[in-house]
């Protein structure tokens, strides 16, 4: 793994420990998936957003220029999120640290999970992983930051 990756999974590591959340409910997810909406259709970024509680899906936009694609990679990465309880592209960058490839070694259908970029897990403080938030049609690395700035401003205002 060379040093560039290494820092980069430091670097998610630290924000899965950071990005924790006091309270997370239905209003939060519409304020988060409305903000992030917003910031997408202003910078024209041709991505689908999704936020779930447990099961179910509570926030859905898909802007210009984003597809169906997008939202197949968006359940594959989201699948990743929830069954390793940590950003889709930190169980990627894990798997690669210890020279294994995610589609193989993991033993999944990769039909159903992708470890790229783009989902994360929607952490409560004292609770644990009660949801997720991820978008996709961007490089993974891109996917990653969009949706990691927008948990911090989120938790920034509900502190």
């Amino acid at each position: 793994m060379s040093e560039d990756a290494r820092t980069t999974l430091a670097r998610v590591e630290r924000e899965e420990a950071e990005l924790v959340l006091p309270r997370f409910d239905v209003t939060d997810a519409w304020t988060l998936g409305s903000r992030m909406r917003e910031a997408a259709a202003s910078a024209r970024l041709p991505i689908v957003i999704g936020i779930t509680l447990g099961e179910a899906r509570i926030f859905h936009s898909a802007l210009p220029g984003s597809s169906a694609d997008n939202d197949g990679w968006l359940e594959r990465k989201t699948r990743v999120a929830r069954r390793y309880g940590r950003s889709s592209y930190g169980v990627g960058l894990s798997f690669r640290a210890v020279g294994k490839d995610f589609d193989t070694d993991a033993r999944l259908d990769p039909v159903l999970y992708a470890a790229h970029g783009g989902v994360f897990p929607i952490t409560i403080a004292g609770v644990g992983m009660v949801g997720t938030v991820g978008v996709s049609g961007l490089p993974q690395a891109d996917d990653h930051a969009f949706v990691v700035e927008h948990l911090r401003a989120l938790l920034t205002d509900i502190r």
